[in-house]
């Protein structure tokens, strides 16, 4: 069954309620992507829009001189609380005269909104009535035979659709590309686990293996999360992700003769650090028909960043030693320490105070 069969039930129930209260708090929005224009169909309840405009009471906008002495209110009031943007450009609507739906107890309106190529990444912003904390807005975008459907409202009031064309890939990577950036220059712990393991200096070809080691290990674990094939809770793997920095921490302090098992710890916690990406990844409405690209960008940004990070960090500790050997044995101490001390403080946050502490 539609969603919108059974939304449509879910109307009549809310309907029901006592006349003072709101009848249904739906709005529905349809978005047909075509190559010149993207078409839309906004259709409210003229309860909503009566309170908005401040009508009472508020079926006379189902009276069509009534409802067209009002269209350019409505359309002012709209304006701002529905805007669309194709690949990150902002369009401007074509707006028609809004319809009064008489047996829907509602009114409609179309907007056009003329491209010049074929979309690749459509994104909705809908606020349409905020002033009624349980309104939702039924979006449907159809694109050919494909429907894709989603629930916008006061939480949650922007979608991103991605068409089905040639273009689609390239604006998924222009998103998740900077997204995967982002994540690693803000992600203090996952820097942190990186800085314990370059603490201890090497060569270029030796730290090239250790990155190498941590990325593939957390790039496996990311794609099988991200798919729902391995997705462990977020209270096991974030405490774990702290314990992980409390080893390498202590790791560098108990290396002795020459050992040197920083590929090997990269690798077996790389795993754990995967599943805090994806964790991550999650929360951001992964595209599902460009499911691999996007996995890819956010990797692709992901070591983008960390490769930034490895160049300055260790670029920086080779030159403190070269020209400060006492120095740099002291920063390789006290930097182990400290990355300990920071996971040994995360890991009691994230187990016994978890909703964090102030």
């Amino acid at each position: 069954m539609r969603w919108r069969n059974v939304l449509a039930a879910c109307a009549v129930l809310l309907a029901a309620r006592t006349a003072h209260a709101h009848p249904v708090p739906f709005s529905y929005l349809d978005v047909r992507v075509e190559q010149a224009a993207l078409d839309v169909t906004l259709t409210a309840h003229v309860f909503d829009v009566g309170h908005d405009l401040q009508i009472d009471p508020a079926d006379r906008l189902l009276a069509p001189d009534v409802l067209s002495s009002h269209a350019a209110a409505l359309v002012a009031l709209m304006t701002p609380r529905l805007t669309l943007r194709v690949d990150g450009r902002l369009l401007a609507p074509q707006w028609s005269p809004p319809e009064a739906l008489a047996e829907r107890q509602s009114v409609r309106i179309r907007l056009r909104y003329p491209l010049s190529q074929m979309p690749g990444v459509v994104a909705i912003d809908a606020a349409l009535f905020p002033y009624d904390p349980e309104h939702k807005t039924f979006v449907n975008v159809y694109e050919g035979a494909r429907v894709t459907q989603a629930i916008l409202d006061r939480a949650e009031i922007h979608m991103d659709y991605y068409a089905g064309s040639a273009q689609s890939p390239w604006a998924v990577v222009r998103r998740f590309v900077p997204a995967g950036v982002h994540h690693i220059l803000i992600g203090a712990d996952h820097l942190l686990f990186l800085f314990g393991l370059l603490l201890m200096g090497g060569t270029m070809r030796r730290l090239a293996v250790i990155v190498t080691a941590f990325t593939v290990a957390h790039s496996l674990t990311l794609s099988l999360a991200a798919l729902n094939l391995v997705t462990p809770p977020a209270r096991v793997i974030e405490p774990a992700i702290a314990l992980s920095i409390v080893y390498v921490g202590l790791d560098n302090l108990m290396v002795r003769g020459g050992r040197d098992a920083r590929a090997w710890i990269a690798f077996a916690f790389g795993f754990i650090h995967g599943f805090g990406f994806a964790n991550v990844l999650r929360d951001m409405d992964l595209p599902a028909r460009a499911l691999g690209w996007s996995l890819f960008a956010f990797n692709v940004g992901v070591e983008m960043g960390q490769l930034v990070v490895v160049v300055v960090v260790a670029s920086v500790l080779a030159l403190v030693r070269r020209r400060y050997p006492a120095a740099g044995r002291f920063v390789t101490v006290a930097g182990s320490l400290a990355v300990s001390a920071a996971g040994v403080f995360w890991f009691v946050e994230r187990v016994f105070f978890p909703g964090g502490v102030s």
